[in-house]
């Protein structure tokens, strides 16, 4: 199995390339800091994910790589709440984004319950 088949994977690259053209509206004023941001945290959760995956042989480095994805995950939900506060999306398409954010960060949490069913070793 590849990382790219991971369902977590997959709905999280969904969303960060969701983002990515929601975020082309936002105002060129924006651009380095709330566009920039929210880009990157969007796109470093399924980055992780991936990280994680090719690291499932040591479960310590795995868990580390998900916990860090959970991490940019809140952080993208973060900034959902500032693109909404600021008129820059509607409250249909922050919760419609958070929703999937949370899918992402449910499906990432039962594979740091369950590391053994993604191959990882005790090490």
């Amino acid at each position: 199995m590849d990382f790219k088949s991971l369902r977590v994977y997959e709905i999280g690259f969904a969303l960060a390339m969701e983002i990515f053209e929601v975020s082309r509206k936002f105002p060129k004023e924006e651009t380095y800091s709330l566009t920039d941001q929210i880009r990157r945290s969007s796109r470093s959760v399924s980055v992780n994910v991936a990280e994680a995956y090719r690291k499932r042989r040591y479960k310590k480095h795995f868990i580390s790589k998900l916990t860090d994805s959970d991490a940019e995950n809140a952080e993208t939900q973060s900034w959902l709440e500032f693109a909404y506060a600021c008129k820059y999306i509607d409250l249909d398409t922050k919760e419609k984004l958070i929703k999937k954010s949370q899918e992402v960060g449910k499906l990432r949490n039962f594979m740091i319950n369950n590391p053994g069913r993604f191959g990882v070793g005790d090490e």
